[in-house]
């Protein structure tokens, strides 16, 4: 299929592929009255949003983790709730607890559910690796299903609803590393680097003078969902799929095509969920860049943050000094382009 056709289904389609695109350009503008930089971590961001993904923000401490996903809420309208997640934080602390009331009228005792932070529209898991798993673990089904369970009783998420978490690469002590099969339920891990001497500038001349933001809601939740439902649309060719389970079938030690470098340095590869995410991702970015269809370039932008959380690596990497985004690139340069393209 040519690069300029249309492939959406209606004109309505077109319409709402229109809009996300302007959608896309008006919430970083208004972002940007506030976030200075971070160009990257702001569009993995959104991509998220436009998705209907989880993702986790990595990035040392003062590097606006918390204050890029607020920002979001903020331009949205969305109700945000941020959990700082510590060692003696208990899964009810998240999802909600029953408690037993007195009815004034009747003096009657019975029990009431009291909603915890998770039921909000974006819900940041600060330092979600300070908690014991068991904590983390609270979080499991609220990303997956869009619900929780407490007392055999199951509650219903508003939509849309939208997990964030963030870690601290430096301060490894009193620290819990997210089991692997909770890692593989975020779409991205989003690195944030230290930004260059003229952002950091901005910053702190901004951050240290009179601050008075307004933002304009330009975006709204409805608006979030209509994008997301979109997205899933969008056509893929069948060699852009090809390529993208590729990429996440060689990473795999054991699996047939798997390249020298994975099997001596890969102890676990990036799982089924990988593939999905580079394609609904690819879906998503096509659309912000106001594009009909996913491209090869789409898939390749978008490997490192959905695969340096899902390949880990052994000890053979590690005395080596062979980080999982080393790999990735690797891996980029090994596995052939698809050979035709939409």
């Amino acid at each position: 299929m040519a690069e300029d056709t249309i492939a959406l289904e209606s004109q309505d389609d077109i319409a709402l592929a229109d809009r996300l695109k302007g959608a896309y350009a008006n919430i970083t503008d208004e972002m940007r009255k506030l976030i200075v930089g971070q160009t990257e971590a702001i569009e993995q961001v959104l991509l998220s949003l436009f998705v209907g993904g989880n993702s986790i923000i990595t990035g040392v401490p003062g590097l606006a983790k918390t204050m890029i996903v607020h920002t979001v809420a903020q331009v949205l309208d969305l109700k945000f709730a941020r959990i700082q997640f510590t060692p003696d934080l208990m899964p009810s602390d998240i999802t909600g607890t029953d408690l037993v009331q007195e009815d004034p009228k009747t003096g009657k005792r019975e029990l009431v559910f009291m909603p915890g932070p998770i039921f909000n529209n974006i819900v940041l898991a600060d330092e979600i690796n300070r908690t014991p798993p068991k904590t983390q673990s609270a979080l499991l089904e609220a990303m997956q299903e869009h619900q929780v369970t407490i007392q055999g009783r199951t509650y219903t998420l508003e939509e849309p609803f939208f997990v964030f978490a963030t870690q601290n690469p430096i301060e490894l002590e009193g620290t819990y590393p997210l089991p692997e099969a909770q890692l593989d339920r975020f779409m991205f891990n989003i690195i944030i680097h230290y930004m260059p001497e003229d952002d950091e500038i901005e910053v702190v001349r901004s951050t240290t003078a009179i601050q008075n933001y307004e933002f304009e809601h330009v975006v709204t939740g409805e608006d979030i969902l209509a994008f997301q439902r979109l997205v899933r649309r969008v056509p893929v060719s069948e060699a852009i799929m090809r390529y993208a389970v590729r990429l996440s079938r060689t990473s795999r030690p054991g699996e047939e095509g798997a390249p020298e470098f994975v099997e001596k340095w890969v102890e676990y590869g990036a799982s089924v969920r990988a593939a999905q995410y580079l394609i609904l991702g690819g879906k998503a970015r096509a659309l912000m860049q106001g594009r009909y269809h996913v491209s090869y370039e789409d898939i390749r932008a978008l490997a490192m943050p959905v695969f340096r959380h899902r390949i880990l690596t052994n000890f053979h990497a590690q005395s080596e000094k062979m980080s999982s985004e080393s790999i990735i690139e690797q891996l980029l340069e090994t596995v052939d382009a698809p050979k035709s393209r939409m």
